[in-house]
Parts: C-alpha cells; sequence; structure tokens
C-alpha cells in the first residue's frame, strides 16, 4: 500500500490573446482537493463568477472535513460517499452564490463559469464538473478523457450527428450546455473512481484540450510527468507556442494507491478561513 502525500502542481496563463484571465485555480494539498474554473461574462465578470466557484468549493469542503462528526443514519444509508455528495453540495452552493449576485448587480448580468473538482480520499477519487473543463488521467503511459463536456458538440457526437473529429473543428465547440451560475440550479455530474499507485489526474480548462491533441499532452506527460511543476508549465507554453487563443489553466495530481486527509491541518485551514 502506497500511502502518498499528494504531489500536486498547477498553472495558468492568460495565453497570447485574450488580454484577462478569467480562469481560476486552487489547490488544497492537505485535503486532497483541486479546482479548475473557466469563467465568461462581459466586463471582467467571468473572472469573478470562477473566482467565486474555486472559493465556494474550496471552502465548503474545508468546512465539512474539519468537522470530525460520526455519519448520521442518514448517510450510512446513502451509498454514495460522504465525499462524493460534499463535492456536489459545494458545486451546488457555487452554483447559487454565482446566480444571485448575477441577478443583483447589473456588472456581473450573465456571467457564468465551468468547473471542475477532484477530492482525493483513501483510495478513491470524487469527481465533480460542470461545463467543458475536463479531467484525464494519465496511467500506465495512457491519457483517458474521464469527464464528458457538457457542451452542444458533444450532445452532437452523442447523438451520431457528427464525428468526434468534427467537433474538434467545430467554430460552435465552446458553446457549453451547462454552467454555473446561469439558473438557479445545475446539474453535476459526480463519479468516483478508484487510484492505482502513480496515477497522474489532469485537470483542465478547454484552452489546454481545443489546442494540444491528446496525443501530444500524453507524450510531455510521459517525458516530465516526475516534476509535475515542469510538466505543468512546459503544457502551458506548448499551448501558447501554437497560438494560445485562449486563457489556459492545468492542475496535475499525482497519487499513491491512498491518500489520507491531515485533519490537524484542515482544523487549521477552518480557523483561518473563519477567522
Amino acid at each position: 500500500m502506497h500511502m502518498a502525500d499528494l504531489a500536486i502542481a498547477g498553472s495558468t496563463d492568460p495565453g497570447m490573446i485574450r488580454p484577462n484571465n478569467e480562469d481560476r485555480i486552487s489547490t488544497t494539498p492537505e485535503l486532497g482537493l483541486a479546482v479548475v474554473a473557466d469563467g465568461m461574462g462581459g466586463h471582467q465578470a467571468g473572472e469573478v463568477a470562477s473566482g467565486m466557484a474555486v472559493d465556494v468549493v474550496t471552502r465548503h469542503l474545508i468546512n465539512v472535513f474539519s468537522r470530525d462528526t460520526p455519519p448520521t443514519d442518514e448517510e450510512i444509508a446513502d451509498q454514495s460517499s460522504v465525499e462524493l455528495r460534499a463535492v456536489g453540495e459545494a458545486i451546488a452552493l457555487a452554483n447559487t452564490a454565482i446566480f444571485e449576485l448575477a441577478q443583483s448587480s447589473p456588472n456581473c448580468s450573465g456571467m457564468g463559469t465551468t468547473v471542475v473538482v477532484t477530492l482525493f480520499h483513501e483510495d478513491k477519487v470524487c469527481i465533480g464538473h460542470v461545463g467543458d473543463s475536463r479531467l484525464y488521467r494519465y496511467r500506465n503511459d495512457t491519457l483517458e478523457l474521464i469527464t464528458e463536456d457538457h457542451s452542444l458538440v458533444q450532445e452532437l457526437v452523442a447523438r451520431g450527428l457528427i464525428t468526434p473529429e468534427e467537433a474538434r473543428n467545430s467554430v460552435n465547440k465552446n458553446l457549453v450546455t451547462r454552467a454555473l451560475g446561469i439558473e438557479p440550479t445545475v446539474e453535476s455530474q459526480l463519479t468516483e473512481q478508484t487510484l492505482q499507485d502513480q496515477d497522474i489526474y489532469l485537470l483542465c480548462s478547454d484552452g489546454l484540450n481545443d489546442v494540444l491533441p491528446d496525443d501530444v499532452t500524453a507524450q510531455l506527460l510521459k517525458d516530465h510527468g516526475g516534476d509535475l511543476q515542469a510538466a505543468a508549465d512546459r503544457l502551458v507554453a506548448q499551448v501558447n507556442a501554437r497560438g494560445g487563443p485562449d486563457n489556459v489553466s492545468i492542475v496535475l495530481v499525482r497519487t499513491g494507491d491512498q491518500f489520507l486527509r491531515d485533519a490537524e491541518a484542515i482544523a487549521k485551514l477552518f480557523r483561518e478561513s473563519n477567522g
């Protein structure tokens, strides 16, 4: 059994064309948490939405796991894990917060954001996502897409109306069908996977996968996966070398086959965030 601390590295960059970065990333290694959000909306409102998404998700999960309360009978009866439910709650709370600000503040009208969340615990990773930011897993030299985009082109692919190749080249590939902050409620996709030793999980905004083919990303992880920060920085550099048309954000997480949260460290984070 490989009880490893998580190795986590991230990089976010406005790219070569956009004047400002509306992506946000957040990592909380003590909690086994990584979040990527890609905001949209005028007047810099996109960065307000993505910033709120990572903040609300992170704060909620710190609050939940700083409490050392035994599970209720209801929670025990519910087959989904406490972690997976907490991720779903966190995304729902972020949606509400962003939606309410978008409704009440003229500058923020119409803003929204994608989000992808990974929460590691014991031998599992809990995954929540909304929109077209992605999670990939690199295992045994193979890069596999774990999430499914909530986007117009993905729906057309799923219905067999266009091919994946046509989707890659579609002018509409950035039209998302779900995002945080647009409707009073949002349905997030929640899944759980079992870890293997030395998996690398890659969270990214579409600024990465719209530009770099998966085989190029896989080769970079193969060559530089031993140094996650170097790998993240090189992925961003490759995107920008190819024109960097959008903001690009990446978080890389390498796991053992087990990860245990640090209860003391989380209690300290809770005190700091509620100080």
